[in-house]
């Protein structure tokens, strides 16, 4: 990709609705995003889902990445038109390394049909505490970096074998997160070697076979002490001085959501979209506010040209990798379905396989978008 290329490269958008409205398609028409996620706003039926992801790749001069959060249990868009799979509490607690196999094989081969080509998964992020309200409950393949390490990477495996690019997440992690950062930014006070003990190992172990990472929107004083209450995913110390030189990863990074609170509540829109790619990510990822994605653009346009060079040379990297979707078909769109919900029976048992993930009394919105 040439230095040449349209600047909307370096943007993960979402999407507004269930269809393209004229306004939006000449938007990303002139555009020319990176790529596009998806949420459940933009899920209807399953034949509207394949049309609206055939017409964001229609209209993509490059080829796009088409994302979505499909991980299992509460995070699962897809569950909206068809079965929920099991999350990964409940099969690293099942113990069948055959099954977390399975799963990602089977969310593979689904999101192929519907023409994604990457998912933002899997969570790398330690539990250390299965019911803290730091929005990764139900969410996490182990208690331990080594039960991480051994789970995670099964499904890594499977998901990337069918074709559909992995994506770590939430790089340097969220285990200790006191709070949610859909709604405010955690603080998390560990020493670097605090944090090579545990949240770091699985990251350092499966770089090698991610396609993408995420970073997160913690802050991290061992890394940010002179920066109060700077995110992770704006840290030049992080993204470049850590996980560029140091841990020597030169694959495709982008932002969580930079419409989530940990951000919003913390600097401003020009500042967030200039710190996220000086500091080293490739992609920002702007979930909801889509209307401002054109100035965006702008803001990256000012930065310095080997900024948005190396870049634009990662993304080309990653995309090379990306698959052709499937050829659509219903019926073979309810053979897997099917087989998900078998495996969510097999995960669970059948009595408690009926019961969906819905949260009393509140629901995170990481399921709610």
């Amino acid at each position: 990709m040439s230095s040449s290329a349209p600047l909307g490269q370096l943007l993960l958008t979402g999407v507004p609705g269930t269809e393209l409205d004229p306004e939006t398609a000449a938007r990303f028409k002139k555009l020319q995003p990176g790529g596009f996620i998806l949420f459940g706003r933009n899920i209807k039926s399953p034949e509207q889902l394949r049309k609206l992801i055939d017409d964001l790749r229609d209209l993509s001069d490059i080829e796009p990445f088409i994302t979505i959060d499909q991980e299992g249990g509460r995070v699962s868009r897809l569950r909206l038109i068809g079965s929920e799979p099991p999350n990964a509490q409940a099969l690293r607690k099942k113990g069948d390394l055959k099954l977390i196999e399975r799963h990602g094989i089977l969310t593979g081969q689904i999101l192929r049909m519907f023409g994604f080509n990457l998912d933002l998964c899997p969570v790398l992020d330690l539990s250390f505490d299965d019911e803290a309200d730091n929005s990764l409950k139900g969410r996490c393949w182990g208690t331990t970096a080594k039960e991480v390490i051994h789970n995670a990477s099964v499904f890594n495996m499977g998901l990337r074998g069918e074709g559909i690019l992995s994506c770590g997440k939430h790089f340097p992690g969220y285990a200790s997160a006191e709070c949610d950062p859909h709604h405010e930014l955690p603080v998390i006070n560990k020493t670097l070697e605090e944090m090579e003990a545990d949240e770091l190992k699985p990251f350092r172990a499966l770089l090698p076979d991610l396609d993408s990472l995420m970073t997160c929107h913690s802050h991290y004083p061992c890394w940010d002490a002179d920066r109060p209450r700077w995110p992770a995913s704006l840290s030049k110390n992080i993204i470049t001085g850590f996980l560029r030189n140091q841990l020597a990863y030169e694959g495709l990074v982008m932002t969580d959501d930079l419409d989530m609170g940990a951000v919003l509540n913390e600097v401003t829109f020009e500042e967030t979209i200039r710190a996220c790619i000086e500091a080293g990510n490739d992609l920002a990822m702007i979930c909801h506010r889509v209307e401002l994605v054109e100035k965006a653009a702008e803001v990256i346009a000012t930065l310095p040209n080997p900024v948005i060079d190396d870049a634009l040379v990662r993304i080309e990297a990653a995309k090379k990798k990306i698959k052709s979707p499937y050829g659509w078909s219903m019926d073979r769109f309810k053979e897997i379905d099917g087989q998900i919900w078998d495996l969510r029976v097999d995960t669970l048992g059948l009595e408690e396989a009926k019961n969906l993930s819905v949260e009393d009394g509140k629901r995170s919105p990481v399921e709610l978008y």
